[in-house]
């Protein structure tokens, strides 16, 4: 590369030749080259200068417009997955057949804290406590001016309460989004549903579990995002459920009962139409279950699958339809009920020591008679008997969609002895639920077929295994329907008017917990009814536990008097809803008046 030398020669010869000096033209040769550098480098700085002003001006521009976007909305649960997120679908609601919702989900927050960042801890805890009763304001001093870097303090909060908690204003204080489960009825249907709690939680998100009832029997397609939210539909009618709740609630307080349960259910479909166990509870407040003490005490207990009772009288039926179906009796047969009668060293007596003589099967089952049932057992004899009653889906769980139904097996002896096989068929010596006898009854409401008890709805009438003949079911209705019809029937209060009934009562002394034994004054009361009489729709049972009717001068205790008018009373609301259409009694011709326009 050559380089020109700042003060070449022959400019030096020049300008000493015109009398020039040569070292004033290098300073300004130098002065014209240094003042082109700092043009040149002006001219750069003020183009990055420009560049970074435009860039500044964006970046504020976009910042300030989402502040502005901030200020003007509301936050937004993050769903893009971050370390420790629970990242969960929404819950599937719960409707009744009708589409009317049982269960759902709502929009709220919980409510955690950051001590580290309070301003004000003590004065903190004064104010939460005033919001949230409940709380104990030393509790929350010593965790929030101890070593705790976190801690939850509500787990779903009310919006009016978090308005509270922002007045209070201290940064300490935080809120975190959450899916809360909602039961809009309340108490309505409550052990159908269950109830629902939070399984894995952060402060992001929180995922909902079922933990009892058919929320947690159904809890893994209620949480399936792949349904598409789609409802689970029940066989529920919710009119129908508030009305069955209100009517046994007011017979159990009538009846100065401890508890009640109730089944009303389709006999073609096994669809369950009601269900009740009291007392009950607010699923949106699920109380903690009993450590201690009778389970039955709790709200918690559903005493239509997890109460096992001896049901009494009920169980005669099954003892004339089988006795029948073998073609060892029929409805006219006599059979002598006379004492006294012993089996296996233990006498056979009757309800107040009744001497009802020689009577006919279907007067048995009409006057519940003890041992003419006993009479009838064996001649069934024990092996037979045991086979027909687990045809009846007596003797396993029965399979019905909520988690507490495992619960409810039945009792049956170990040994089916002759004594075993007298008592049993009078209800004595096995217990079963209220939710099997639905099932049972309804094999002879809907012609002798099997039909499980269920939650779901069904698409029409689902035909199971043949337990009894036709003509045998129909014979059963007649007598179950003079229980009522007839002045010396046991469930002559079970009549209503324009509503054929038919049923049978059921009166058991209630065990001793410990020790053995029965107690002389506590009973449990059932009424096992269908109706229409005629072409029976619908099973109802109703069961009392530890009724006393006290109207009278003595108190009552049989179901004649206890189960059976609050049964007549729900069969007298319902049936309408159900679309059952009264009978129309004839008219005497006697009494009609012919009148004439004239």
């Amino acid at each position: 590369m050559i380089r020109t030398p700042l003060r070449p020669l022959a400019r030096i010869l020049q300008a000493r030749a015109k009398g020039e000096n040569p070292d004033a033209i290098e300073r300004e040769n130098k002065r014209i080259r240094h003042e082109q550098m700092r043009d040149h480098a002006r001219q750069r700085a003020e183009g990055r200068l420009l560049v970074l002003g435009v860039f500044f001006f964006c970046a504020f521009a976009v910042v300030g417009g989402r502040m502005a976007l901030l200020a003007t909305s509301d936050p937004v649960e993050p769903r893009a997955h971050a370390p420790g997120a629970v990242i969960s679908a929404s819950r599937a609601d719960i409707v009744d057949r009708n589409g009317n919702i049982l269960a759902t989900n709502f929009d709220t927050h919980a409510l955690y804290a950051q001590p580290a960042n309070m301003i004000d801890p003590v004065s903190v805890a004064k104010k939460l406590v005033e919001i949230f009763p409940d709380l104990e304001q030393d509790r929350l001093v010593k965790d929030f001016t101890g070593k705790r870097k976190f801690l939850w303090i509500k787990k779903k909060i009310s919006p009016e309460q978090m308005q509270a908690v922002h007045d209070v204003g201290d940064p300490g204080l935080m809120f975190a989004p959450r899916d809360m489960r909602l039961y809009p009825n309340g108490t309505l249907a409550a052990h159908v549903l269950g109830g629902a709690s939070y399984g894995k939680e952060g402060v992001h998100a929180a995922e909902v579990i079922g933990v009892a009832g058919v929320e947690k029997y159904f809890d893994d397609y209620l949480r399936d995002p792949s349904n598409g939210a789609k409802p689970l539909e029940l066989a529920l009618d919710l009119t129908i459920q508030a009305a069955s709740e209100r009517i046994l609630y007011g017979g159990m307080k009538l009846m100065n009962a401890k508890g009640a349960t109730s089944v009303l259910m389709d006999v073609h479909t096994g669809e369950v139409i009601s269900v009740v166990s009291l007392p009950s509870f607010d699923p949106n407040d699920r109380p903690r279950p009993a450590v201690k003490g009778d389970p039955s005490d709790s709200p918690l207990f559903n005493r239509s699958v997890q109460g096992v009772y001896e049901l009494g009288s009920t169980f005669k039926i099954f003892a004339a339809a089988q006795a029948m179906d073998l073609g060892l009796v029929n409805e006219n047969t006599m059979i002598n009920t006379a004492g006294p009668m012993r089996v296996g060293g233990h006498a056979i007596g009757e309800f107040k020591n009744h001497n009802y003589g020689t009577i006919t099967v279907s007067d048995i089952i009409m006057k519940s008679s003890n041992r003419g049932t006993g009479r009838m057992a064996l001649m069934i004899g024990g092996e037979r008997q045991q086979e027909f009653l687990k045809s009846l889906g007596l003797f396993d769980i029965t399979p019905f969609e909520i988690i507490e139904a495992s619960g409810g097996k039945p009792l049956v002896p170990k040994r089916w002895t002759e004594l075993s096989a007298v008592t049993i068929s009078y209800g004595h010596g096995i217990s079963t639920s209220p939710m099997h006898l639905a099932a049972a009854y309804a094999a002879i409401a809907n012609g002798g077929t099997m039909v499980k008890p269920t939650l779901m709805k069904q698409n029409g009438p689902v035909v199971g295994p043949r337990v009894i003949t036709e003509r045998t079911a129909r014979e059963a209705r007649k007598m179950l329907r003079r229980v009522v019809s007839e002045d010396d029937g046991t469930a002559s209060f079970a009549e209503v008017p324009g509503y054929m009934v038919a049923g049978k009562t059921g009166t058991a002394d209630k065990p001793k917990p410990r020790g053995g034994g029965y107690y002389k004054d506590k009973v449990i009361a059932t009424f096992a009814s269908m109706f229409p009489a005629d072409n029976p729709r619908y099973v109802l049972i109703v069961t009392l536990d530890e009724p006393v009717e006290t109207s009278g001068a003595q108190p009552r205790r049989t179901a004649g008097w206890t189960a059976v008018p609050v049964a007549a009373e729900m069969i007298r609301r319902v049936a309408p809803l159900l679309g059952v259409r009264p009978a129309v009694e004839p008219l005497d011709p006697d009494m009609i008046t012919l009148t004439s326009s004239n």
